[in-house]
């Protein structure tokens, strides 16, 4: 998006003088003043822009709730529809709110707008999405009176510390002072508690492993009768295991194979989760061939499920793309073509000409919706999830 790159663009050049502000002196160059100024109207014009789009909604809608819906992202016309069910469904589940979609990722955001993907008949499609920062302020500029952000993340990971940050900076003023957004308004969405967080999907594995182990065994009970069932999820590096949430993968499989073996889970970035660990795993449970059947264990279907999953399986995929043989183990090749390799039988089911990820299935999409009517207080939910601050 124009307005986005301006942004990483001016960004980066205000880093590059930001010192020139902290002296001024007869030698200045008075030319210098106004790329200065024009680098700080780049950076209020992008909240402008987005204040005046939310203001439009609530004047419209003359509603004064606001659910914010914080995803990674994508750059696939099939999970910007996945994303338009999930709004259509959250506004009917929310009827007193407005219902806004935002990208944690700046290059899916960035390739969005390029339309870098087409959709099933070729046509580019160029979509407009928002980092949640911009659109919290917007939503604050707005004055709704009660606000939820909810995340659409699976696991409680990097990913989510990051929602979870962006409203905490969002409630400190942190961005960018506006005479639009005012201590006084956020000081008291924080004294009436009307600022939630919605959690993960498998935030809870008490609760949300199961509900989603039994809607996910519902589903695709029938393959299980026909040979394996394997999710591929995303999952964390050691490293960046925020809140050891890697482990809700693990206990996702226990939880499927409690009411069926023929179910396994593995991901493309936990360590000791990957498609040869899972296969090792089949085989100890005597899975040594037969079908397999191939989904994402993602909320959208985009870049991951078509080729770390699908790669070579789908129509117009080249099957050398996605395969080398020297590395049968290789993170490049897909797991529908690693099993193949390995004599088993993989299929991926497919929506159309897609493989489906979990915001597409009603029975999943309904665990997050509760999770945002349960959502906590801001407050409450951060030190839940940060107990020693």
């Amino acid at each position: 998006m124009k307005k986005i790159k301006s942004f990483i663009l001016a960004a980066m050049a205000f880093t590059l003088i930001a010192p020139m502000f902290t002296s001024c002196g007869k030698d200045d160059d008075d030319a210098s003043a106004e790329p200065k100024q024009e680098v700080i109207n780049n950076i209020i014009s992008e909240y402008s822009y987005n204040d005046s789009i939310v203001a439009a909604q609530k004047a419209k809608s003359g509603k004064d709730v606001a659910v914010l819906l914080v995803a990674f992202g994508s750059t696939w016309n099939n999970a910007f529809q996945a994303f338009d069910k999930t709004k259509t469904a959250y506004e009917q589940a929310f009827q007193n709110a407005d219902v806004y979609v935002s990208f944690s990722s700046d290059i899916c955001i960035n390739r969005a707008s390029a339309g870098e993907n087409t959709d099933d008949e070729g046509n580019i499609v160029k979509r407009d999405y928002y980092e949640p920062r911009y659109l919290l302020h917007a939503i604050g500029a707005a004055k709704y009176s009660k606000i939820y952000v909810q995340s659409l993340q699976v696991i409680p990971g990097e990913e989510f510390a990051a929602v979870v940050a962006s409203v905490k900076k969002f409630m400190n003023n942190g961005y960018i002072k506006s005479a639009h957004l005012d201590d006084e308004y956020l000081a008291k969405l924080e004294e009436n508690k009307a600022i939630f967080l919605g959690m993960p999907l498998l935030n809870n594995p008490e609760e949300d492993v199961p509900a989603v182990a039994q809607q996910l065994y519902a589903l695709y009970q029938n393959e299980a009768q026909q040979g394996v069932v394997a999710f591929m999820g995303h999952g964390n590096p050691d490293t960046y295991d925020t809140f050891k949430a890697n482990v809700r993968y693990t206990q996702l499989e226990e939880a499927l194979q409690a009411l069926n073996p023929h179910f396994f889970v593995g991901t493309v970035d936990m360590p000791d989760n990957y498609k040869q660990d899972v296969m090792s795993r089949m085989q100890e449970k005597g899975f040594q061939s037969g079908k397999i059947f191939l989904h994402a264990l993602m909320s959208i279907a985009g870049d991951h499920a078509h080729n770390d999953m699908a790669g070579g399986a789908l129509e117009g995929q080249e099957e050398a793309e996605y395969w080398d043989e020297e590395e049968p183990e290789s993170e490049d090749n897909s797991w529908y073509e690693f099993f193949k390799f390995y004599q088993y039988q993989p299929e991926v089911p497919l929506a159309g000409k897609h493989p489906q990820g979990l915001l597409e299935l009603s029975g999943i999409l309904n665990v997050w919706i509760e999770h945002t009517k349960n959502a906590e207080f801001l407050e409450d939910a951060y030190h839940s999830m940060y107990p020693e601050e």
